[in-house]
C-alpha cells in the first residue's frame, strides 16, 4: 500500500499515466489475493487479543469510505471503474453499487456503510435529471456528506445551476476525470476541507450567476415563427430514390474483422486519458507526441493484441438491424408507414430551433422528409446495433482474477466495436439496402468527418433530446427479438426499453441532408410533453396576459435595443419586484430570482439579500413555506425592458416547490 501511495501521488501530479497505474493496481491486488490469508489470520488473532484484554476492537477503514455507483436509468460504468481502481489504490475504501442504481438503493448503502463521500456517474442526458433527484433526496434526508458527480454528459456548469441550489446541507462537486478524483477526495476528508468547500461554492455562485445573465440575454422565436421560417426544399425537382430494401434486414453475428477498418481510435485514448498536444492531437498523430506517446503506443498494441484475441475466440457476439420505411413529415413530425406505405406503423416527433440567430434558417428534422402534401414518395431509416453480447461474463470474470486493467480494455475495445459496426452499416445503408450513394468511395476518416450524404442524429442527443421517441424506433425495429434479450434485463425508466447489453447504439437517418447540419449546435429550448410544445407560462405574471402573444409566446414588436434584444413599440403594465413576489407566492412558487444589468429602479422593492459580482445584481427571495404541495408544476422565464427604469433589463426565474 505504501507502494500504490506513491503511485496515486504520481498519478495525482500527472507524472504517471492512467494505464501504469491500472497495471500497479492489478499487480496490488493480486499480492494482495496472496496475502489476505495471513492478513486475515494476523487481524483475527489481534482482535481475539483486544476481545480478551477487553479493549474495544479497531476498525480499519482505510484513508475513508467512498460508495460510487451509476444512476438509475443508466448503464454505463466504464469511468466509473477507473475511478473505482485508482481511490481503491489510495487506500479508500471503495464501495461500488454497480449499475441502473435506484436512489433508494444508493442512499441506504450509503447509511449502512457510513460513507464519508457519495459519486454519481452518469452517461446519458437523462441521468443529469436522476442525480438532481438524488441531491433533492439527500437534501430531504439530512446528508452532509460530499457528492462528486462525473460522467461524459456532466459539466461543472450543471452542478452549479442543477445540484448545488438543492444540496445545501453538504457539497455537490463535479470531477472532471480519475486523475483529479484522489486529490478532491483526499481535500474533502482532511482539514483544508472548510477553505475548499468556501471556494468551490463561490466559484459555483459566480457560474450561476454568469449563466442566469446569459439567459437573460437570449431570444426566442414563437414556434409559429420558426415553422414559418424552415427549410425550404423543392421535392419536385429532385425527388428522393427508392430504397432497394424496404423493411427490416437483420445482421446477426456479424464477422467481427469486417469491423476492424471502421474503428475510430480516438475516444478509445480518451477513455484512458492520453491526450497528446497540438500537433499531436488525435490518432495517430499521438503517437509523436514527447509526452504521451510511447505510453499511447504501448496502449495501442494492448489494445489491438487484445482485439485480435476476441476475433480468433469470437469472445464477443456483434448483432445488428437496420429499417427503411416509407414516411412524410406533417409539421415537426414524421409519420412512418409499412412496407407498402398504406398503414400508419407510428410518429417521430422532432423538436424545432428556436433561438434567434443570424441564420434565417430554423431547423426541424422533419425538414428532410418531404411533406406529406406534397405526394413525393419519401423514405426514413433507422439501425440498432450491439457488440457487448458477451463482454459482461468476461469483465466479470476478469475482476474476479483482479485483473482491472484487461477488464476496463475489454469494455473499451468492445464499445469501438460497436461504434464501428456503426459506420459499417450505415455505410452498407447509403451504397446498397438504400442505394442513394452507390459510388461513395471515402476513407474511414472521411466518414468520421461526416462527409457522406444524409444525416444520423441519434435520440438523446442536441438534435433529439427526447429519450422517449426511441421507444417507437425499438418497436419498429423489432429490436427485442432481433436482440434477444433476456426477460431479467433491465428496462429504461425514460424509453421503457431494455438496457443490456450496455454497448448499443439506436439512431435513425434521412437521406436528404445536402444542408450542412447545424441542428447538433443548437439544442430546443421547448420541452416536449406528449408530442405538444409548451411555451413559458407568462399567464401567470402580473401583467403578464398583456404580454402574452400567439402560440403562447412572448408579444414582440420590431425595434432593437443595446442588448440584442427587441424593443416593444407598446407600452409594458410596470413590473414591481415586491409585486412579482407577493403574487408568485400566493400561488405556490417557491423562490424567485431576478437578474439586472444595472442599478435597480429606487422604487423598486429591494428585500432580499444583494450579491454583487461583475456589475451583475442578484437578489433572491424564498418565499414562505408552504404547508401544501403545489399543485403545479411550472418554470416561468420572463425577459423585458423594464418600463421603469431605461436602462435596466430584468430577468425573472420562477421555481416553484414541485418542480
Amino acid at each position: 500500500m505504501d507502494g500504490m501511495n506513491v503511485v496515486g501521488d504520481l498519478f495525482g501530479a500527472g507524472k504517471m499515466f492512467l494505464p501504469q497505474v491500472i497495471k500497479s493496481a492489478r499487480v496490488m491486488k493480486k499480492a494482495v489475493a496472496y496475502l489476505l490469508p495471513f492478513l486475515e489470520a494476523a487481524k483475527a488473532k489481534a482482535a481475539a487479543e483486544r476481545e480478551d484484554a477487553e479493549l474495544e476492537a479497531i476498525e480499519d477503514a482505510g484513508k475513508g469510505t467512498i460508495v460510487i455507483a451509476t444512476v438509475k436509468g443508466d448503464v454505463h460504468d466504464i469511468g466509473k471503474n477507473i475511478v473505482g481502481v485508482v481511490l481503491g489504490c489510495n487506500n479508500y475504501n471503495v464501495i461500488d453499487c454497480g449499475v441502473m442504481c435506484h436512489c433508494k438503493t444508493i442512499l441506504d448503502r450509503c447509511l449502512a456503510e457510513k460513507a464519508d463521500i457519495l459519486g454519481l456517474s452518469g452517461l446519458i442526458t437523462p441521468s443529469l435529471d436522476e442525480m438532481v433527484t438524488v441531491a433533492k433526496e439527500m437534501q430531504r434526508m439530512g446528508f452532509t456528506i460530499p457528492l462528486l458527480i462525473g460522467g461524459a454528459t456532466t459539466s461543472k456548469m450543471h452542478t452549479a445551476v442543477k445540484l448545488a441550489p438543492v444540496y445545501t446541507s453538504g457539497l455537490a462537486l463535479h470531477v472532471l476525470d480519475a486523475s483529479r478524483a484522489v486529490g478532491v477526495c483526499s481535500l474533502l476528508l482532511s482539514d483544508k476541507k472548510p477553505e475548499f468547500e468556501e471556494d468551490v461554492r463561490e466559484q459555483y455562485e459566480e457560474l450561476r450567476e454568469d449563466h442566469y445573465a446569459s439567459l437573460a440575454s437570449r431570444k426566442f422565436k414563437t414556434i409559429a415563427q420558426a415553422r414559418g421560417a424552415s427549410l425550404a426544399v423543392d421535392w419536385k425537382a429532385a425527388p428522393p430514390p427508392t430504397p432497394k430494401c424496404i423493411g427490416n434486414k437483420v445482421y446477426d453475428d456479424y464477422p467481427l474483422e469486417e469491423l476492424i477498418p471502421y474503428i475510430d481510435w480516438n475516444p478509445f485514448f480518451q477513455v484512458w486519458q492520453l491526450r497528446g498536444k497540438y500537433p499531436n492531437r488525435g490518432y495517430p498523430k499521438i503517437f509523436d507526441d514527447e509526452t504521451v506517446g510511447e505510453e499511447a503506443k504501448k496502449l495501442h498494441a494492448d489494445g489491438v493484441a487484445l482485439l485480435d484475441e476476441i476475433v480468433k475466440n469470437k469472445t464477443l457476439k456483434a448483432k445488428g438491424v437496420v429499417g427503411i420505411f416509407p414516411a412524410c413529415s406533417v409539421g415537426d413530425d414524421i409519420e412512418v408507414y409499412d412496407e407498402s406505405g398504406a398503414v400508419k406503423k407510428g410518429v417521430f416527433h422532432a423538436l424545432r430551433q428556436q433561438e434567434e440567430r443570424e441564420d434565417a434558417t430554423y431547423l426541424a428534422m422533419s425538414d428532410f422528409i418531404a411533406p406529406k402534401e406534397t405526394g413525393v414518395k419519401d423514405y426514413v431509416g433507422a439501425f440498432a446495433v450491439s457488440c457487448g453480447f458477451g463482454c459482461e461474463e468476461v469483465c466479470k470474470q476478469l475482476r474476479a482474477e483482479n485483473d482491472d486493467y484487461k477488464g476496463i480494455m475489454m469494455e473499451a475495445v468492445a464499445d469501438r466495436l460497436a461504434e464501428a459496426f456503426a459506420e459499417l452499416l450505415h455505410a452498407k445503408m447509403r451504397q446498397e439496402l438504400w442505394g442513394y450513394a452507390p459510388d461513395e468511395a471515402l476513407s474511414t476518416d472521411d466518414m468520421l468527418k461526416v462527409k457522406y450524404q444524409g444525416i444520423r442524429p441519434a435520440p438523446g442527443y442536441p438534435t433529439q433530446p427526447d429519450h422517449t421517441e426511441k421507444s417507437f424506433m425499438w418497436e419498429l425495429l423489432e429490436v427485442e427479438k432481433v436482440f434477444d434479450f433476456s426477460p431479467t434485463a433491465p428496462i429504461s425508466p425514460i424509453c421503457r426499453t431494455p438496457l443490456f447489453p450496455y454497448l448499443t447504439f439506436s439512431v435513425f437517418f434521412a437521406e436528404h441532408g445536402d444542408q450542412p447540419h447545424r441542428l447538433a449546435r443548437d439544442a430546443p429550448r421547448r420541452v416536449r410533453l406528449r408530442g405538444r410544445l409548451c411555451q413559458p407560462v407568462l399567464h401567470l405574471l402580473p401583467g403578464g396576459q398583456d404580454l402574452q402573444g400567439p402560440d403562447r409566446g412572448l408579444r414582440w414588436e420590431e425595434g432593437d435595443d443595446r442588448r440584442r434584444g427587441r424593443e416593444v413599440a407598446q407600452p409594458l403594465p410596470l413590473v414591481r419586484p415586491g409585486r412579482v413576489r407577493r403574487t408568485l407566492c400566493a400561488r405556490g412558487f417557491s423562490s424567485v430570482y431576478l437578474s439586472g444589468c444595472a442599478q435597480p429602479d429606487p422604487r423598486a422593492d429591494t428585500r432580499g439579500d444583494v450579491y454583487r459580482r461583475r456589475s451583475v445584481q442578484t437578489e433572491i427571495w424564498p418565499t414562505p413555506a408552504l404547508g401544501v404541495r403545489a399543485s403545479r408544476t411550472a418554470t416561468a422565464i420572463l425577459s423585458i425592458r423594464c418600463t421603469c427604469h431605461d436602462d435596466m433589463r430584468i430577468g425573472v426565474f420562477f421555481f416553484s416547490q414541485s418542480s
